[in-house]
């Protein structure tokens, strides 16, 4: 209760809350919101402009856009979500081994947060999945996978910090065992920033799945992605601008929404606010 009020005095992130639940709520009720089907070609109705049949305007193979667009919005929350549910579980694991049982373990474990670090991790999802198939399984592993450094740090930063306070000393002369004080006692007062981390991971998942997709290896046609939806429309910009207009205020809006979720998370989450 205290969380929502601190929360909700920060109006943008509210706005952008209220956002990301009509993007769900549109999301899950496609097939109730349109009559079309983001995957049915319609050669009379190539690039047509907005109107009121086609409120977003046709593609050039006269398929609505608006009806992709609220189709590619399955595909982005789903990246999103699983891509970062990914990450999250790896980045918890490993901070809290490394911070917990600190000596040889930290080390190797950091070494191994830092080798990561040192590829950008842009290129290192191109090159992976151009030795795979494209496909949006492969795209939300190999996002996860690369992603989880930084929840890491955060949550062996945090567990260094807990480890010593008196609740977990107490547990440790109580014959607590070293998993029942890592998952019980120091876990869940460490993952308000892992909460944080996650809600602008998501924003950077989608724009991750954007970018791949609008560079032909992400999401493939004839699913429906802002990424490939934007990818025709750059061949057709200067005579058929909704193409690239709507899909990419689509995905700003989006990553503009989850950032100040995750800005609301944080300041209602700061012990210095309370």
């Amino acid at each position: 209760m205290q969380f929502w009020m601190r929360f909700k005095e920060n109006r943008f992130s509210v706005a952008g809350l209220a956002v990301i639940a009509v993007l769900f709520l549109i999301s899950f009720a496609a097939p109730l919101l349109t009559q079309y089907r983001p995957e049915t070609i319609n050669a009379w109705h190539v690039l047509l402009p907005p109107s009121s049949a086609h409120w977003f305007g046709t593609d050039e193979l006269g398929r609505d856009v608006l009806t992709r667009i609220i189709y590619g919005a399955r595909v982005s929350l789903k990246v999103g979500f699983v891509a970062v549910g990914i990450s999250v579980a790896i980045g918890v694991v490993v901070g809290l081994l490394s911070g917990f049982y600190g000596g040889w373990t930290d080390s190797i474990l950091m070494r191994l947060v830092d080798i990561m670090l040192c590829f950008p991790t842009f290129f290192l999802i191109l090159a992976v999945i151009a030795m795979l198939e494209p496909s949006i399984n492969y795209i939300m592993m190999i996002i996860g996978l690369t992603s989880w450094t930084g929840v890491a740090r955060l949550v062996r930063a945090e567990v260094l910090s807990l480890k010593s306070r008196d609740f977990v000393l107490a547990a440790r002369v109580l014959g607590a065992s070293d998993a029942r004080i890592i998952f019980r006692h120091i876990l869940p007062n460490a993952l308000s920033p892992v909460l944080v981390s996650a809600t602008l991971g998501v924003a950077g998942a989608i724009l991750t799945e954007s970018a791949l997709s609008f560079l032909g290896i992400g999401v493939q046609p004839p699913t429906p992605s802002w990424g490939n939806i934007l990818t025709s429309g750059k061949d057709y910009i200067e005579f058929a601008w909704w193409l690239s207009l709507y899909p990419g205020l689509a995905i700003l809006v989006t990553v503009l929404s989850y950032n100040l979720v995750g800005e609301g998370i944080r300041d209602a989450l700061d012990p210095r606010r309370r």
